[in-house]
């Protein structure tokens, strides 16, 4: 009869400790998925894109660029339904307005620039930067209401859109959108209007 009731005993300590430590790894697995949830950042179709910044190596005669190019260069970049079209450093699709008329001066200004932010050159830069397969000629800039200088090709300053978060994105080709309608370029810097 003792011998029983330890049994018993001991059974329902087991049972006790099998639960406990089943309890303990659960929360151990909460806890990690709510820690990795936090600390992931999230990605959303209107987060503006990251902005890299220049890679550079340092030689004998002087600092030279090396690696990625800079975030506010132009380059081209392939977007399925467009072809070859232009593009920023980080390969992020730039976009030119109607409303600016090909006259090398901005119109997006207030709630348009947030929602289409110009491609501007960092403070101290005043020359932009020709990527692959841009025509060096058709690259100039000009400068905004706020002293900030924008990044033109073939005459129309160029602007990035929100909804775009990564390479080979369009989804503003055709927008009507904030005063006016947004395209993107090709290489030549003609105005391309066809849905992607």
């Amino acid at each position: 009869m003792g011998d029983r009731h330890t049994t018993d005993a001991a059974a329902r300590g087991g049972l006790r400790r099998g639960l406990l430590m089943a309890a303990g790894l659960g929360a151990l697995v909460i806890s990690a998925a709510c820690s990795n949830a936090s600390t992931t950042p999230s990605t959303s179709s209107t987060t503006p894109p990251t902005l890299r910044p220049n890679v550079t190596t340092t030689t004998g005669g002087g600092t030279t660029t090396s690696g990625l190019p800079p975030f506010y260069a132009v380059q081209t970049g392939s977007v399925k339904g467009l072809g070859t079209i232009v593009v920023d450093g980080n390969g992020i699709t730039l976009y030119m307005f109607a409303p600016d008329k090909q006259s090398g001066s901005s119109t997006c200004y207030g709630a348009c620039a947030n929602g289409w932010p110009p491609l501007l050159l960092p403070k101290g830069t005043t020359t932009p930067v020709a990527g692959k397969g841009i025509d060096k000629s058709l690259l100039g800039t000009t400068t905004r209401s706020d002293g900030t200088v924008q990044v033109t090709y073939n005459h129309w300053p160029l602007y990035l859109w929100v909804g775009d978060g990564q390479p080979g994105q369009a989804t503003g080709q055709g927008l009507n959108n904030l005063g006016g309608l947004w395209y993107v370029l090709n290489p030549a810097g003609s105005v391309v209007t066809t849905k992607p």
